[in-house]
């Protein structure tokens, strides 16, 4: 039975990918975004507030773990046009995994973030950082990135089938800005006031970012609190929490449509 799992998602991610090549706007336009956010943060508007040393160096990490929370909505907007459409009803009356759908949804996504990540850290050598852990470091950096993305994802998928409509998804996805901008990627949370700066520790993408940058070897900015303390543990954690509560609530919502 795995085995037809893994061959129907495979078999939807190819579906995802050929529409990519009939949209490659949509795609590029995916990867230049963080990247203008990136130069427009490191060279326009500045910033580094709290941050000792090469600003750049303490933003690339941050932009990385912000990269993962951008561009949910084009997989969201997505999922509500196929149920919209009819697609998804006609995919239920064939003889294939339910689960196919999404999973094959999120690893076309999946696909596209990774290619990102490496869009963003060629983009962050050319304007002159560097990595300075090892290469075991790297992995494991790639790897959080990866999980994080993950999580939101399903998260995503999840909020866009109780949407149900490509305009309200377009509300929803509003909430990715909050969540992305409050956290530690720009600004490190003790030059914040003291109860903003509490809740920036505790965002997902912060504790992320914060793990990201102690794996590149960047100056500990820690404010010894206990999240940030334990941000490698809250990188692990979080993500794997969303993962819990949000996939199986868009897989069970997914096998309840047309009911």
């Amino acid at each position: 039975m795995s085995s037809y799992v893994l061959t129907d998602s495979w078999t939807m991610t190819r579906r995802e990918l050929a529409y990519w090549a009939r949209q490659p706007v949509q795609v590029v336009v995916g990867l230049v975004f963080p990247v203008m956010l990136l130069l427009m943060f490191g060279y326009l508007i500045g910033g580094g507030r709290g941050v000792e040393g090469a600003y750049v160096d303490f933003l690339i990490p941050g932009m990385l773990a912000l990269t993962m929370a951008f561009g949910l909505e084009a997989t969201m907007l997505a999922v509500t046009q196929d149920l919209n459409k009819g697609v998804i009803d006609r995919f239920r009356s064939m003889p294939m995994a339910s689960s196919a759908v999404l999973v094959g949804r999120s690893f076309a996504d999946m696909l596209q973030s990774a290619l990102g990540l490496l869009v963003m850290i060629g983009v962050g050598h050319a304007i002159g950082w560097r990595w300075n852990g090892g290469f075991g470091a790297l992995l494991g950096a790639v790897g959080l990135l990866l999980l994080l993305r993950f999580a939101m994802l399903w998260a995503g998928i999840h909020l866009a089938m109780v949407a149900g409509k490509p305009e309200l998804v377009q509300a929803v996805q509003i909430l990715v800005w909050p969540v992305g901008f409050l956290s530690n990627a720009f600004a490190t949370p003790e030059s914040m006031p003291g109860w903003l700066g509490a809740a920036v520790e505790w965002n997902p993408i912060s504790a992320t970012a914060t793990t990201v940058r102690d794996l590149a070897g960047i100056p500990d900015v820690a404010t010894g609190s206990w999240a940030a303390e334990h941000a490698d543990l809250l990188a692990v954690a979080w993500p794997l929490v969303l993962v819990a509560v949000f996939f199986p609530l868009a897989v069970s919502r997914f096998r309840r449509l047309g009911r």
